[in-house]
């Protein structure tokens, strides 16, 4: 394990240890769907995108417990688009980090009113966090609205993800940089721009630190991609080669492995230019930035 590696789980547990709080349970029978809401959350994860959060807003002086709640909400809203993206009607799949999806923990109803559940109180956290000011509050939920959105966020990458399955004249390299920057690179762009709202960050600080989470969120897709393809399902806890059986566009279709692989290890390499402009205190993040590519899981 490497000291990112080792600092990455730190982080994890630490995270991990304040879920359970946000978690007051009903008392009626109506709890399972916050039960699978947390069983969800709680599975395992690596918690890059908190992590981001957090380490961006330290750039600026924020500390852990003010940029937490942001996190959480973050995970939540991430939590939620695996949870549908896992049913039957989307990728249909039956693991999730080594352990069943939530329609086969569940049932496939208490799965979409988990997501939906999720989704509405990633606000709600955000709504009520301390130590943010009004004003922050509203720029936040705002730009964690269009990241997530149907517009040109998460869901718009998704509906185009499916629409590409049937349709192989949208096979293109601008098609798919589309997909992966809004169906993984809205909510890195969103933990990342985040840390920057927390901080206060001028328009070039801010800018700088968009363009490393655009390139940071292309080379982590990429690097799924790959993983679909020579990945070990035990150490992904998931289904692998469904990309190529469910003809999905990706880098790797378009270009083979090599060349995807060459493409994410560009991408990395001008991240950590990007974030160079921050100085001594980006090691983590350009840390992060390696690590995205390096994983096998």
């Amino acid at each position: 394990m490497t000291n990112f590696e080792s600092n990455l789980k730190n982080f994890s547990n630490k995270f991990n240890s304040e879920l359970p709080s946000y978690f007051p349970y009903p008392s009626g029978t109506e709890k399972q769907v916050s039960q699978a809401m947390y069983y969800s959350l709680s599975n395992g994860g690596k918690r890059l995108r908190p992590f981001l959060v957090c380490k961006i807003a330290e750039l600026f002086g924020v500390d852990y417990q003010t940029s937490l709640p942001v996190a959480i909400s973050l995970e939540m809203l991430h939590t939620y688009s695996l949870i549908h993206d896992d049913l039957p009607a989307m990728d249909n799949d039956d693991f999730r980090r080594g352990k069943p999806t939530c329609h086969k923990q569940f049932d496939e109803a208490t799965a979409i009113l988990a997501g939906d559940g999720l989704l509405t109180y990633a606000f709600e956290i955000l709504a009520n966090a301390s130590n943010i000011s009004a004003e922050t509050k509203i720029k936040l939920i705002s730009l964690l609205s269009q990241k997530a959105g149907a517009f040109n966020g998460m869901i718009a990458g998704q509906m185009l993800d499916l629409q590409t399955e049937k349709s192989p004249s949208l096979s293109n390299e601008e098609i798919i940089k589309h997909i992966e920057e809004m169906k993984t690179g809205c909510l890195i762009a969103y933990a990342c721009q985040a840390g920057a709202i927390l901080g206060n960050a001028s328009k070039e600080e801010y800018d700088i630190i968009t363009q490393y989470a655009r390139n940071i969120g292309i080379a982590f897709q990429i690097s799924d991609d790959i993983l679909d393809v020579i990945g070990d399902s035990a150490l992904m806890g998931k289904t692998l080669g469904k990309d190529a059986l469910q003809d999905k566009l990706t880098f790797v279709s378009l270009y083979g492995l090599n060349e995807a692989k060459s493409i994410a290890q560009k991408l990395i390499d001008q991240a950590k230019t990007n974030i160079s402009h921050f100085g001594t205190l980006t090691k983590d993040l350009c840390d992060l930035a390696d690590f995205i590519i390096s994983r096998n899981h």
